[in-house]
């Protein structure tokens, strides 16, 4: 015997022979040495001797009644134990069957089968991620879908052993058949994984599932598997493995929730791939994928801490993102962002990408890094109203567009960069904002191009230092408030910089004009550096203002350049340039201030008061010393 069970048998004992001799002689001594009643005799005596026997009678009926609440509770509690320990090996037996026909040639046996696993269970939490392994690594078999061929010869999709006169197919399985138990398959996961939605969902959820009927925090491992019009729509699972899997039909992800990393990689979506709303709270790798219909990602959400991967994944039609959020682990998060100095990146990745339908991230949010470096777009791509967030980083290096690639109101509040970018079809950054540098070193524009009234604000540096505009550009009404760089930059069609203020230096040292240049009502509020520049089709800086500095040195002005109405209100120099007898400085001032400044005008031109302490340029025999 147990300790435990010897003291409790010896307590009984001991307590039953108390009991016994209270109920006998002991009630005497109880009465006269625990209650302290002495000097009773004769009726007096019994009647007091009979009250004690009374309550020891009652306290020996209440713990008897205890003794028996306490051997049922533990009787109950061993036939629970029983019932519980048969229906385990029952559940098992069930398992065992129900595994077993899903190896059956017959289809409505392993259909049955499915729904035996099913029902075992929505009955035993237990079992559900078992279960799901199994049913998962069904649809992970090898299947060849039915060709056209077998649906038009074929008939009613009963089993063939049926059908009189037909042979088994190889295998024993008809794939009209397995195609049907497959999208069996398919709904019972979809079912059980479709949870409730979070609260700023519920209102567009199409209906809400019974509690019951959810089963959370599984694990889904689709790895290779062939699926057919897969409905995922709303569904929620800790993490979730796609990779190299091939999505027959349109594939619906619509306002689905991965808690844990969702591997996508190398997989193939031959239909539409919808991921609407869906939401990656963990990594998501689409690396290598290949979208052969139309990819909707408007309204997706990356979260905090995460990281999205889309290198070497093909889009062969339209790719949406529109509105998608990409959040990562500052502040609000970011895509390849940094959450202190030695933590890793994290973030977004587009790199090697080919879209060759259109590419949509009209009103995307970058809340850290995305890299789109050697991307091929071979469609338009909407960058319209795009946010990247100050601290993040956007990256094009090497990426080719060859349509129409529009960033118009887009507002960049950190480092982007488009280094060796090459724009085919025509670049659009019209009423964009940038807040921090911005690189189109090297890039190449063959189409036109428009920043007419962007804003590049203070701080913001621009470099498009050896880039080629081999279409028209214009820049018309664009602020540029930091440092400005067009170093050797080659305009080999018009370019139209009208009504542009430059708040910051501006440079164009080594500059190539091959056509009309227009500077018409444009202001420089600090130094401008045209120096070296070659102007081949004549320019037009009319109305300009020069605040500072102003340098031509060793330019070349081929065609006439006109200079009417400009104003200069810091030292000017046309030092050494060629053909200056092309520069027409007729009605150009040199305000008060710059009177007295050491300027090189061109050969023939002077300075006249003009009666209001400043002067107007006017030709003459010699400059005005």
């Amino acid at each position: 015997m147990k300790p435990l069970s010897i003291v409790v048998t010896v307590a009984a004992v001991v307590l039953v022979a108390a009991i016994g001799w209270l109920l006998g002689p002991g009630a005497a001594w109880w009465l006269v040495h625990v209650d302290g009643v002495t000097g009773l005799t004769g009726k007096d005596l019994a009647a007091a001797v009979d009250a004690v026997r009374g309550r020891v009678l009652a306290v020996a009926t209440g713990l008897a009644a205890l003794a028996a609440v306490y051997y049922t509770a533990r009787n109950a509690d061993t036939a629970r134990r029983t019932f519980q320990l048969g229906e385990r090996g029952h559940d098992t037996d069930r398992y065992g069957k129900a595994v077993e026909q899903l190896g059956n040639a017959e289809a409505p046996v392993r259909l049955a089968g499915l729904y035996a696993l099913e029902q075992l269970a929505q009955n035993n939490r237990a079992l559900r991620q078992t279960i799901v392994d199994v049913i998962t690594a069904y649809l992970r078999m090898p299947y060849t879908p039915p060709t056209d061929d077998d649906q038009k010869d074929a008939g009613p999709a009963v089993p063939r052993a049926a059908i009189g006169g037909r042979a088994e197919p190889p295998g024993g399985r008809d794939p009209r058949e397995e195609r049907q138990v497959r999208l069996a398959a398919q709904r019972i996961l979809t079912t059980h994984l479709r949870g409730p939605a979070p609260a700023q969902r519920r209102r567009r959820q199409r209906a809400t599932p019974p509690p019951d009927e959810f089963w959370p925090n599984i694990l889904l491992d689709l790895t290779e598997a062939l699926l057919i019009d897969f409905d995922f729509r709303e569904c929620r699972v800790n993490k979730a493995a796609f990779a190299g899997a091939t999505f027959n039909g349109n594939a619906h992800f619509e306002e689905a929730t991965f808690n844990g990393d969702a591997h996508f990689d190398g997989s193939t979506l031959n239909g539409d791939a919808h991921f609407d709303g869906s939401a990656f709270n963990g990594d998501a790798h689409f690396d290598g994928s290949a979208f052969n219909g139309d990819a909707h990602f408007e309204g997706a959400t990356l979260k905090r801490g995460a990281s999205l991967y889309f290198d070497g994944a093909i889009f062969n039609r339209c790719a949406r993102f529109g509105k998608a959020r990409f959040h990562g682990t500052t502040f609000d998060g970011g895509p390849w962002f940094h959450f202190d100095r030695d933590a890793p990146k994290r973030g977004t990745r587009f790199r090697r990408i080919t879209f060759n339908g259109d590419a949509w991230f009209d009103g995307a949010t970058f809340d850290g890094d995305a890299h789109f470096d050697g991307s091929a777009f071979n469609g338009d791509a909407h960058f319209e109203g795009a946010t990247l967030k100050r601290g993040a980083s956007l990256y094009f290096d090497g990426a080719i567009f060859n349509r129409c690639a529009r960033f118009d109101k887009a507002t960049f509040d950190g480092d982007a960069s488009f280094h060796g970018t090459s724009f085919d079809g025509g670049a659009r950054f019209d009423g964009a904002t940038f807040d921090d540098g911005v690189s189109f070193h090297g890039a190449i524009f063959n189409s036109g191009t428009s920043f007419e009234e962007a804003t590049f604000k203070r701080g913001a540096s621009l470099y498009f230092d050896k880039a080629a505009f081999n279409g028209d550009v214009r820049f018309r009404q664009t602020a540029f408030n930091g440092y400005t760089s067009f170093h050797e930059t080659r305009f080999n069609d018009s370019a139209r910089f009208a009504w542009a203020i430059f708040n910051g230096d501006a440079l164009f040292v080594g500059a190539d004009f091959d056509s009309n240049a227009s500077f018409v009502g444009a202001t420089f509020k600090r130094g401008t550096r045209f120096v070296g520049a070659t102007f081949k089709r004549g320019a037009q800086f009319d109305k300009a203002s020069f605040n500072g500095d102003a340098s031509f040195v060793g330019a070349t002005f081929k065609r006439g350049t006109r200079f009417r109405g400009a104003t200069f209100n810091g030292r000017t120099s046309f030092e050494r340039v060629l053909q200056s007898q092309r520069v027409h400085l007729d009605g150009a001032f040199v305000a008060s201030e710059a009177i007295g400044a050491e300027h090189e005008w061109p050969p023939g031109w002077r300075m006249e008061p003009d009666g209001e302490g400043g002067a107007v340029l006017r030709r003459g025999v010699a400059p005005d010393a």
